[in-house]
C-alpha cells in the first residue's frame, strides 16, 4: 500500500504543477489570440512551478506555516473576488431549469446515469488530497485532535465554496458548446472563456484567472511538502530503495531534504514526457485517483473489519497494561458504535465506486489520445511493488515503525 500512496501523491504533485503551468499558457492564449502554446513551453513553465515549490519547501521551510496561513486567506478572499463579479457582471444567465434539470451526456454513454458516474472523476480530482495534514502529523502539536478537525473543516469549507462556485459558473455559462470550442476550452480550461464572457473585460478576466493560477501553484507547494513526508516515512520503514537516504532529516531545518529533492526530481523527469507526447504524460499522472483511492479503501476496509470484530481497545482499557506496538487503540477523535460502522461502510462503498469509474475513459470508443490508462499504470505499480518486496524488501521491511512515548511502555 505504501507504493500506491507514494505513486498517487507523485501523480498529484506532477498534475498540480502541470495544471498551474498550462493555466499560465492558456491565459497567454486568452490575452494574445494569435499565440499557440507548444508542448515544450508547457514543460518549461511546469518546471518553473516546481522550482517555486522546491524553494518554498527548502530555503523558506521555516516560514512554510505562515505561507500556508496566507494561502488560506487568499483562498477565502479569492473566492469572493471571483464569485461576486462573475455573477454581477454576467450579461446573460441560464434559467434554474437549465442549471438543475438539464443533463448533458457528452461522452455518448448509453444512459445519463452512467455518464454521471463517469463524470464523477472530475469532482473527485477537485476534492482529493484532504489527507495532506495526516502525512504532516509528526510536525503538528496535538495531532490526534488537530488533524481530524482540520480534515473535517477543510472538506466542509471547500465543499460549500466549491458547490457555490459550480452553481455560479453554470448560471453564467449560457452556451456550453461555444465555451468548450474556444481557444482556452480547447486547451482544457473553458472556465477562462466563461470569465471573459461574463465580465466583458479581458483585464478583469485575467485578474480572476491569476487568483486561480496562484492557488494552483500554492497547491503544488503543499503537495510537495506532503509527498516528501510520505517518502521520508516509508524510507524510515525501509520500504524504499536507498531507504536510509530517504529517511535522513537535515539537522539545521528538521526537514527531509533528500525526500523533497527526490519527489521534485521525479516530477521534473515526468515533465520531459510531455515534450514528446501529452497523451503519455497524462497516462502517467492518471494513476492519482485510482492508486490513492485503492489505498483509502484498503485502510477503511481494515478499520471496518476491526470495528465489527471489536478488536480496537479504548484508552481506559489500556491503564495498568502493556501497550504493544501493533495494538489498535482508539484516539480521542472517532465515531463509536453503529454510526462508526455505517460511516466506514459508506466510505468503503464510495471508494470502490470511485476506483471502478476512475479507469473509465471520458467518451465511448476513445482514440489513443483520449484513452484512460490509469488501470494499466496502477497495475504496473502494484506489480513492481510485489516484485520488489519478494526480491529485496522482505529481507529488510518488517512493517511501519511505531514510535511509543515512554509512559506507554510498561
Amino acid at each position: 500500500m505504501g507504493w500506491l500512496v507514494i505513486c498517487g501523491w507523485q501523480a498529484i504533485l506532477a498534475g498540480s504543477a502541470y495544471l498551474g503551468g498550462n493555466m499560465i499558457l492558456a491565459l497567454a492564449t486568452l490575452t494574445h489570440p494569435n499565440y499557440t502554446p507548444e508542448l515544450w513551453q508547457g514543460t518549461l513553465v511546469y518546471w518553473a512551478v516546481m522550482a517555486v515549490s522546491i524553494g518554498i519547501n527548502t530555503v523558506f521551510s521555516k516560514v512554510l506555516p505562515k505561507i500556508e496561513s496566507f494561502i488560506l486567506g487568499l483562498h477565502l478572499g479569492g473566492f469572493l473576488a471571483i464569485l461576486i463579479p462573475l455573477v454581477y457582471l454576467a450579461p446573460e444567465k441560464a434559467s434554474a431549469h437549465e442549471v438543475f434539470a438539464v443533463f448533458e451526456n457528452g461522452g455518448g454513454w448509453p444512459t445519463t446515469t452512467l455518464s454521471v458516474f463517469v463524470g464523477l472523476l472530475g469532482s473527485v480530482f477537485a476534492t482529493y488530497g484532504t489527507d495532506c495534514a495526516v502525512h504532516m502529523a509528526e510536525e503538528i502539536h496535538g495531532a490526534n485532535i488537530v488533524i481530524p478537525w482540520c480534515m473535517l473543516s477543510t472538506t466542509l469549507l471547500n465543499g460549500v465554496l466549491g458547490f457555490a462556485m459550480l452553481v455560479a459558473l453554470l448560471f453564467v455559462t449560457v452556451d456550453i458548446d461555444s465555451v468548450l470550442e474556444s481557444p482556452t476550452g480547447a486547451l482544457g480550461f473553458p472556465f477562462m472563456q466563461v470569465f471573459r464572457d461574463a465580465t466583458g473585460s479581458r483585464g478583469g478576466a485575467t485578474a480572476m484567472i491569476c487568483i486561480i493560477i496562484i492557488m494552483m501553484i500554492c497547491a503544488s507547494i503543499a503537495f510537495l511538502a506532503t509527498s516528501s513526508r510520505i517518502v521520508f516515512a516509508f524510507g524510515r520503514d525501509r520500504g524504499l530503495p536507498f531507504s536510509r537516504t530517504m529517511a535522513t532529516v537535515q539537522s539545521s531545518t528538521a526537514i527531509p531534504l533528500h525526500a523533497i529533492f527526490v519527489m521534485a526530481l521525479v516530477s521534473c523527469l515526468i515533465g520531459l514526457i510531455n515534450i514528446g507526447s501529452a497523451t503519455a504524460f497524462n497516462a502517467v499522472i492518471s494513476l492519482g485517483v485510482s492508486s490513492l483511492y485503492s489505498s483509502y479503501v484498503l485502510t477503511e476496509a481494515l478499520l471496518l473489519y476491526h470495528r465489527i470484530r471489536g478488536t480496537i481497545r479504548s484508552p481506559c482499557q489500556m491503564s495498568n497494561s502493556t501497550w504493544h506496538a501493533n495494538e489498535l487503540v482508539w484516539g480521542p477523535f472517532h465515531v463509536p458504535g453503529i454510526w462508526g460502522i455505517l460511516l466506514n461502510t459508506f466510505a468503503v462503498g464510495y471508494g470502490i465506486i470511485v476506483i471502478i469509474f476512475s479507469v473509465f475513459p471520458q467518451v465511448v470508443n476513445p482514440d489513443p489520445a483520449h484513452m484512460n490508462y490509469s488501470c494499466l499504470v496502477t497495475g504496473a505499480i502494484m506489480l513492481f511493488a510485489v516484485v520488489y518486496y519478494f526480491v529485496y524488501a522482505r529481507k529488510v521491511y518488517s512493517g511501519p515503525v511505531v514510535e511509543i512515548a515512554p509512559l506507554q511502555i510498561a
